[in-house]
């Protein structure tokens, strides 16, 4: 006997009608792939779990998807073409009808291929891209009060970048003109004197 969650079958029950089919149709072939799923629902949509997470579907207002936990590592690569060209979370794209999907025979396959993935614990790694913080253009009204001052100008185009965003951030942070205005009185002041922003916490 399948293991059914009886929330999942809640959830296609309050989809959209047209929804309905093709979340029946995609349970019906995780089922028939893999008869040892185990059904769930988890951040509020129906997913399919085997020796760990495998697969999902969800629907919403206009269209429902389908993805796997692994896609990145599995053998069909129009997978992950899919999810990058398509604004939604799955990874065929965004289904409307059951013409949408693709032939039962290649969905199962997938499914398979998601099982033995979890079979073997092959596991995701997740390389951390180092962190680039983008360059934060400096104000019109700062420009315009620093080309009044050669010194503070020629010590903030010697300044690093982080001493140039720390000057920056200060005076967009400004809730009120008044408050923007004195803050950029007193850049020009200090950097006048060859003066970072925290200059009063540098020992």
């Amino acid at each position: 006997m399948p293991a059914i969650d009886r929330r999942v079958d809640e959830y296609i029950s309050k989809s959209a009608e047209f929804a309905k089919p093709i979340l029946i149709h995609l349970r019906k072939l995780v089922h028939t792939a893999c008869p040892n799923v185990q059904e769930t629902i988890k951040w509020g949509f129906p997913h399919f779990d085997y020796r760990g997470p495998m697969c999902h579907m969800a629907s919403f207002k206009h269209h429902c998807v389908f993805g796997f936990w692994k896609a990145a590592l599995m053998k069909d690569k129009t997978l992950m073409k899919s999810v990058k060209s398509e604004t939604a979370m799955g990874h065929l794209g965004k289904l409307i009808s059951l013409k949408d999907l693709p032939s039962d025979k290649k969905l199962i396959a997938n499914i398979k291929d998601a099982m033995k993935l979890n079979e073997a614990g092959i596991k995701i790694t997740s390389v951390k891209q180092p962190s680039v913080k983008k360059e934060i253009k400096t104000p019109d009204d700062f420009l315009a009060a620093l080309k009044k001052s050669k010194k503070a100008l020629a010590v903030f185009e010697e300044f690093s970048p982080s001493h140039k965003r720390e000057y920056v951030e200060w005076i967009i942070e400004a809730k009120r003109d008044e408050t923007r205005n004195k803050r950029i009185k007193q850049a020009i002041e200090w950097m006048a004197e060859g003066k970072p922003r925290n200059w009063k916490y540098i020992k």
